[in-house]
């Protein structure tokens, strides 16, 4: 059987989203907007929220594609009679098998990636609204 080659871990899409949520979980909100006052303190208090919120919509969208990659049974060959599974020698369905295994694995590792920041972020929107809410 020749194993089927791993796809790659993550698209360079999923890369941009990874560096813009790993971007936004290095501000400190505190010190973003220390020394601002006003209007000043309100319009940075928003724009960082606003993008926390986009960035956070944009990691659902992905992580309910990738959730669909993961659900399902890969391994459904297992129910069909062994005749069904030797035939072509059993190379077919064990390609096909691998293949799917693969490709759920990778998806269930970026989502994983993507739900760590998610969730690291998540707060820090709460954070920011909660002060949103409190401005004049």
């Amino acid at each position: 059987m020749s194993r089927a080659s791993t796809p790659p871990p993550l698209t360079a899409e999923d890369e941009a989203l990874l560096t813009r949520l790993r971007d936004l979980s290095l501000v400190d909100l505190d010190a973003l907007l220390g020394g601002t006052s006003g209007e000043q303190y309100a319009n940075l208090l928003v724009t960082y929220a606003d993008d926390l919120e986009d960035a956070l919509k944009t990691a659902r969208a992905r992580q309910l594609e990738l959730g669909k990659a993961v659900a399902g049974d890969p391994l459904t060959l297992l129910d069909a009679p062994y005749t069904t599974r030797a035939r072509d020698g059993g190379r077919e369905g064990a390609e096909r098998v691998t293949r799917r295994l693969i490709g759920r694995a990778a998806s269930a590792r970026a989502l994983a990636r993507i739900d760590d920041l998610a969730a690291a972020l998540f707060p820090r929107l709460l954070e920011a609204d909660r002060r949103r809410a409190s401005l004049p």
